[in-house]
């Protein structure tokens, strides 16, 4: 069904729009990079899988929390927060928000 990402920045209570983001896929002990985006104004990146499919594999998300702070002039602990996440099921939809602050973060299995 497809795997997509939310970023709430809970500071200001608002979608964190304009953040870098990769998709890759482990295989072999290797990381291979399979899509990447940026955050549109509602927070969500809807180009994470690229042509790829959503397979059973485990699979990490990099997001560049470094730069978003540094456009607000706010200085930030995590240049990066990276998720990493096994999907075991693909007919299944795959939500990885990350609740974002500068000096802290929360990820959780969404809907």
């Amino acid at each position: 069904m497809g795997l997509s990402t939310h970023i709430l920045d809970t500071a200001i209570g608002r979608p964190a729009a304009d953040v870098a983001l990769r998709l890759s896929r482990l295989h072999d002990k290797l990381w291979h990079p399979l899509g990447q985006g940026i955050t549109d104004t509602d927070g969500r990146c809807k180009t994470l899988l690229g042509d790829h499919p959503l397979e059973a594999a485990t699979y990490r998300i990099r997001f560049d929390t470094g730069e978003y702070f540094a456009a607000q002039k706010i200085p930030s602990l995590y240049p990066y927060v990276e998720i990493t996440f096994t999907i075991t099921d693909p007919t299944q939809h795959y939500h990885i928000p990350l609740l974002l602050t500068a000096n802290g973060y929360t990820t959780y299995r969404g809907s």
